[in-house]
């Protein structure tokens, strides 16, 4: 079982990373994590490129990244949230995904051939009713690579309290897991 986990976070021993280790801990198989801060992948510039051609005409890291979609189980979304969305630095890197959305709905093509199972992981300092537009952000984005959340888990209060510590978070982690791995009897 193959796993790829973007991380939305600037901080490597962050809320985010917690959860992402919690996660990889109970998940097995091979795992890879792209970083949106580690500087290795540009943003999409809309050269219209994938509007014609598959792939993408900036030759970067992403084009590994792009392999390893291919070849994932599980695709995993994981990012603290910034005014009610993914991290900017994310939105980013996960801009160059327009490919899949080209291929689907411009070059008629199937754009992920292999489904996946998803999840998205989430941090926010506080709570409250506000929309979480991350959320809905992931979902069309992951439904552009083929996959189907499986499980989402949402850490509020992490200005206040790590992550972890929260209540049911733990527990939510192990559910996604679980979800990805195929295990339905643990649901």
């Amino acid at each position: 079982m193959k796993t790829l986990i973007f991380n939305g976070s600037p901080r490597k021993k962050g809320n985010t990373a917690a959860l992402i280790e919690a996660l990889s801990e109970r998940l097995g198989g091979e795992i890879k994590i792209v970083r949106a801060y580690d500087g290795e992948i540009r943003p999409c510039i809309d050269c219209r490129y994938c509007w014609t051609h598959r792939g993408c005409s900036i030759q970067d890291g992403m084009q590994a990244v792009y392999r390893d979609i291919e070849e994932a189980d599980n695709i995993v979304i994981a990012s603290p949230v910034h005014f009610s969305e993914l991290s900017g630095q994310l939105l980013a890197v996960l801009s160059r995904l327009q490919t899949y959305w080209s291929a689907k709905y411009l070059r008629r093509e199937e754009p992920v051939p292999k489904k996946k199972r998803a999840g998205v992981i989430l941090t926010r300092g506080g709570a409250g009713e506000q929309k979480l537009h991350a959320l809905e952000t992931a979902k069309i984005i992951l439904g552009d690579v083929n996959a189907e959340i499986v499980g989402v888990v949402i850490a509020d209060d992490s200005d206040r309290i790590p992550s972890l510590q929260r209540e049911g978070v733990s527990r939510a982690i192990e559910d996604l897991a679980a979800a990805l791995r195929g295990d339905l009897s643990t649901q």
